[in-house]
């Protein structure tokens, strides 16, 4: 097949996901349904499993990490609210698919990986595509970005024991966290809101992550 016929069918491939496994269930944000028709998703997955990219669910990928369900990406990323001048916190970069979304929304997405190859990788995969304005560190990601917050958004892609109180302590007034929280083998995807120095908390919907690493995580 040829680079641009590809290149078409991929893009076929992304509206049809957008269609059938966004809108058709709810996800209705402009925003969050552009970024998802225009970010070739297939880039983010395993050569391997290039011809999966638009299935309706997660996948393998490195360090024993996956990649989210184009539907829970489009989900948590709507629940957010986020405008293009808000700044937002990412906690689990991952191959970087959840970033790029990000990235097509908001003005600068700070985002922290545990785990050393995949934040690099993934830098790499970003600029290769023009996508400049994500910092990146590798570290904890449970006890955020105290020097670059506060943030009017945190996503977290990987499950807690519990909300981290940290994260929520570096939302803006008015900032939202979205984070699944619960056992290791299910968790409820929570948003918190940040209202003056309180948080309200709301379940949205079952799920299942993997485990978020550090000391507001499962530890090391």
């Amino acid at each position: 097949m040829s680079p641009h016929r590809q290149f078409e069918q991929r893009r076929s491939d992304r509206e049809r996901m957008v269609d059938e496994q966004l809108a058709r269930r709810g996800i209705s944000d402009p925003g969050v349904l552009y970024a998802m028709t225009s970010i070739p998703r297939e880039l983010f997955v395993p050569v391997q499993l290039r011809d999966r990219a638009y299935d309706d669910g997660a996948l393998p990928v490195d360090c024993r990490q996956t990649i989210s369900q184009p539907y829970m990406v489009g989900r948590m990323t709507e629940l957010l609210g986020l405008s293009d001048a808000d700044r937002v916190l990412e906690i689990g970069t991952g191959t970087g698919y959840q970033t790029a979304i990000l990235a097509r929304i908001v003005a600068h997405v700070y985002t922290v990986e545990w785990h050393a190859r995949l934040m690099t990788q993934t830098a790499e995969r970003l600029r290769s595509l023009g996508i400049n304005n994500v910092s990146y560190r590798c570290g904890d990601g449970s006890l955020g970005w105290t020097e670059r917050g506060p943030f009017d958004g945190i996503i977290v892609t990987a499950g807690a024991p519990d909300v981290p109180r940290t994260l929520c302590e570096q939302l803006v007034d008015g900032g939202r966290l979205v984070v699944p929280i619960g056992a290791e083998n299910e968790q409820t995807l929570v948003l918190v809101r940040r209202v003056g120095e309180g948080f309200r908390r709301e379940n949205v919907l079952k799920c299942r992550f993997v485990r978020l690493l550090g000391a507001e995580g499962w530890g090391a």
